[in-house]
């Protein structure tokens, strides 16, 4: 697995509709899309800073992961999206070096994406995301 790109920083926000002004106003770009994930129990914001894009993560249920990690630790970075060239090859080859998987198999994100998530006990602490190169 060789990552092509930072696909997105994912970012853990108590409301969308307070945060994406910082973002517009403040660093001048310009949200592009919002989604809802239901499955993910979120709602999505993005924005784009050359070939790398910004997730805002609202939590739609306090039980969700974003709702949990909110209570936990804050408002703040969630995870970090490497863009790859097949998800699900990418996830056996981590499996294969002895990492910790979440998802065993690539699943629907946002924006479409095929994704799969990496245990942060595996990655030195940080959520790491890996996405469909689109």
């Amino acid at each position: 697995m060789t990552p092509t790109h930072i696909e997105h920083i994912g970012i853990a926000v108590n409301s969308l509709e307070e945060s994406i002004p910082f973002y517009e106003k403040v660093l001048g770009l310009k949200c592009y899309a919002v989604e809802e994930v239901k499955d993910q129990k979120v709602k999505t914001a993005f924005f784009k800073v050359g070939d790398t894009k910004i997730e805002l993560l609202e939590s739609t249920d306090p039980e969700g992961p974003i709702g949990k990690f909110i209570e936990k630790k804050g408002q703040g970075i969630h995870h970090i999206a490497f863009a790859v060239d097949d998800v699900n090859e990418a996830l056996k080859a981590a499996e294969a070096n002895g990492v910790q998987l979440i998802d065993k198999q690539g699943r629907k994100g946002a924006e479409g994406l095929n994704i799969g998530f990496l245990h942060p006990k595996s990655t030195l602490g940080v959520l790491t995301e890996l996405c469909d190169n689109k």
